[in-house]
């Protein structure tokens, strides 16, 4: 090995009554931008890989969600008109939140309001409350973005999907989709469940009897974190994405579960699932880690981001920042009922954390190659320094031509890459802090350029 880090050159249903009491919008397609990228290519599809998401015309999408769980409840209409402009002009294509009050972080809406009332067993969905989700929906969809609800949480009492009964999950969740099937959206079926055992068995019932006769949409469901339950669900065809949560540990244990847990197994044997796997909970930045109390950095963020599109077919991931996830209007508190995450920046102040920046060159770097033809490619890198330190695992991914390398350093990673080289001017550096090139050093050694995180690219 030379330096730090070195390559070597070698060759290589229900019958409960559910009292609408609303008026519905009209049918058919709502109007958008000229801009959005729904109505230059049309509406999304799983391509036909089962990799990524692709737009009718076969354009690629990459999936690039900001959590604002509690924004649509939360915000004032021109605050989240100021929101949305930010997130699309840092890069972002999708917008991820939870769509159901009451939950955990958000009991009602600005208002006061929830999305329906029990009578007996009916359930009666709030005219206001919808109103006003709507007028979030219609927002994100006039700027060009997906929308990605979250249909009920459900992660423990006081959300709508763990105290309802199952009837009116599912009844409430069929409104939803009725309701906003006409925008671009990617559907959460619930947010925070485990989906194993007897509770698997409910949200199996839930998801068919909301989507099994619905092909056409996009189904997704979000697991508590470091979980990974799909192997027992490949029968489940409604669920055509497989989604994850990291989540917001910082210990060698969460590291490692990340890039050489069940996200990496899986994504190895992409050919034989036929469906994208997406990270939908990175660590938030500035969200305490659970092991060290400390916020979370760019850094982490970043390490996190890379590893989960080069440990399985690239399709996407959602990043969040602590503070905006809440829709925080006051500084000095943490987020309600997430006792231990840290104190939270504003909304406003949160929407400048600097990764949220670096997703937008996370993008724009894959954007710039073959990414809907990267496949891991681990056997490429050895003598990691990742066995004893797991925080520094060097990730990788080529296309089958073997054109395209792309290889993921963290700081202070050390790590030995196999890979033929024939002239230097096929090796570039990316700095993924700053979204910048650089070329190869005019020496030859495929060395990075210092300690910080950087992406070596080789392109034959």
């Amino acid at each position: 090995m030379i330096g730090r880090r070195s390559m070597s050159l070698a060759g290589a249903g229900t019958g409960l009554a559910l009292v609408l009491g609303l008026s519905l919008p009209a049918a058919g397609q709502p109007a958008a931008s000229a801009e959005s990228p729904f109505l230059r290519h049309g509406k999304l599809r799983i391509a036909a890989s089962g990799t990524h998401l692709e737009h009718a015309d076969g354009t690629p999408f990459f999936f690039l969600a900001d959590t604002v769980w509690c924004g649509p409840a939360l915000s004032t209409a021109e605050d989240w008109r100021t929101y949305l402009n930010d997130r699309k002009k840092k890069g972002f294509t999708a917008i991820q939140f939870n769509a159901i009050c009451p939950w955990r972080t958000a009991p009602t809406d600005r208002e006061g309001r929830t999305a329906y009332r029990l009578e007996g067993k009916r359930l009666i969905p709030n005219e206001a409350y919808f109103r006003q989700l709507d007028e979030r929906i219609e927002a994100i969809h006039q700027a060009g973005l997906l929308a990605v609800p979250v249909l009920v949480w459900a992660h423990k009492k006081g959300d709508a999907g763990f105290d309802l009964s199952e009837e009116q999950v599912i009844e409430l969740a069929r409104f939803q989709v009725q309701r906003y099937e006409k925008y671009p959206c990617l559907f959460i079926l619930a947010g925070d469940a485990r989906y194993t055992g007897k509770e698997a068995e409910r949200w199996r019932r839930i998801g068919r009897a909301v989507f099994a006769s619905r092909k056409d949409l996009l189904v997704t469901t979000h697991p508590t974190g470091m979980n990974f339950p799909w192997k027992d669900w490949e029968g489940e065809t409604w669920l055509n994405i497989w989604a994850y949560q990291s989540g917001h540990g910082d210990d060698s244990r969460t590291w490692a579960w990340l890039h050489s847990g069940p996200p990496a197994q899986f994504g190895q044997r992409w050919a034989g699932i036929k469906r994208p796997i997406i990270n939908l909970e990175p660590p938030y930045e500035g969200h305490n880690g659970y092991q060290s109390r400390k916020p979370h950095s760019a850094e982490n963020v970043r390490r996190a981001a890379y590893w989960s599109l080069l440990v399985a077919p690239p399709a996407g991931l959602t990043y969040g920042a602590h503070g905006l996830w809440s829709w925080q209007t006051e500084s000095g508190q943490e987020p309600r009922d997430h006792q231990g995450t840290g104190i939270a920046k504003t909304w406003k102040e949160a929407l400048e954390f600097p990764g949220a920046t670096q997703m937008g060159y996370l993008r724009r770097f894959l954007e710039s190659l073959p990414w809907t033809e990267l496949r891991p490619a681990p056997d490429f890198v050895q003598q990691q320094s990742a066995e004893k330190d797991p925080s520094t695992f060097v990730a990788c991914a080529r296309t089958a031509d073997g054109r395209v390398t792309v290889v993921y350093f963290p700081p202070r990673a050390q790590a030995q890459v196999r890979l033929h080289v024939s002239d230097p001017k096929q090796v570039r550096w990316y700095n993924p802090r700053e979204g910048t090139w650089r070329d190869n050093s005019p020496r030859g050694l495929l060395v990075p350029p210092d300690e910080q995180d950087w992406l070596l690219v080789v392109q034959a």
